[in-house]
C-alpha cells in the first residue's frame, strides 16, 4: 500500500472516530479494537461488539505522554521512569484515573490501564484525532486473538466501521501490565517485557 494510500486510510478511520465509530487497526502487539474514550455511544459498542463484561476495564492508547493527562491523574517518579524507558513499546501502565474519564472505560474502578504502542497507526489514530483511544484486543470475549486479516474480517467486518489494512503487523505477544499506583510496581501479567526489566528500570 503506497503512502498516499495509507494516508487516506488513516484519515477515513480518524473520521469514523470523531463520529463515534469503532475501527480495527494493528498494534505493536496485537490488533485492537478502537473508539474515542470520551464518546460513550462509541465505548459501549466496544462492549457490545466483544460482548464483554462492563465490568472489565478497556486499556487505553496515547500518542505521547501528553495525552495520559486527558485519563490519568498525574504520573508518579516511578511510572514517568518506566514510560520514559519502555514508551513508546509493550508497557501498559495502571494508574489512578481522572475523574474526567468515562468510567465505562475503567470498569467502574478507580484505576486506568494506559499505553503508548510503538506503531505508527494507533499512534497516528489517537494525535490526528487529539484524544486517547481504547486498545482492547480485536476479539471476541474469551476467544483466541486474531492475528490476521481475514480472521478478522469473517469475526469482527460486519460489527465495526472499519479494519486498517495498512502498517506493520503486530508481533503478536500481548503487552506486558504493570500496576504503579502503590510504592513498589506490581506485575499484573508478563508479556514481551520482562519483570526483572521493569524492576531493574524502576530504581
Amino acid at each position: 500500500m503506497s503512502s498516499e494510500s495509507q494516508m487516506i486510510e488513516l484519515e477515513k478511520a480518524v473520521r469514523s472516530l470523531g463520529n463515534g465509530g469503532v475501527v480495527v487497526f494493528p498494534t505493536d502487539t496485537l490488533y485492537g479494537l478502537g473508539a474515542d474514550v470520551f464518546s460513550l455511544p462509541a465505548l459501549q459498542r466496544i462492549f457490545s461488539i466483544k460482548g464483554r463484561p462492563a465490568n472489565l476495564a478497556l486499556p487505553v492508547l496515547v500518542a505521547g505522554l501528553d495525552q495520559v493527562e486527558a485519563v490519568a491523574l498525574p504520573m508518579s517518579s516511578q511510572a514517568r521512569r518506566l514510560a520514559q524507558r519502555f514508551w513508546p513499546g509493550p508497557l501498559t501502565l495502571v494508574m489512578r484515573r481522572s475523574p474526567d474519564l468515562p468510567g465505562l472505560v475503567t470498569g467502574g474502578a478507580d484505576t486506568v490501564a494506559v499505553r503508548m504502542p510503538d506503531h505508527l497507526v494507533p499512534i497516528a489514530l489517537a494525535r490526528r484525532l487529539g484524544r486517547p483511544i481504547t486498545g482492547t484486543s480485536a476479539n471476541l470475549s474469551g476467544q483466541p486473538d486474531l492475528l490476521d486479516l481475514g480472521a478478522l474480517e469473517t469475526q469482527l467486518g460486519n460489527l465495526v466501521d472499519h479494519i486498517i489494512q495498512s502498517g506493520p503487523i503486530p508481533a503478536g505477544t500481548a503487552s506486558t501490565i504493570v500496576d504503579v499506583t502503590g510504592d513498589a510496581p506490581q506485575l499484573l501479567r508478563e508479556g514481551a517485557i520482562s519483570l526483572q526489566d521493569i524492576l531493574e528500570a524502576a530504581g
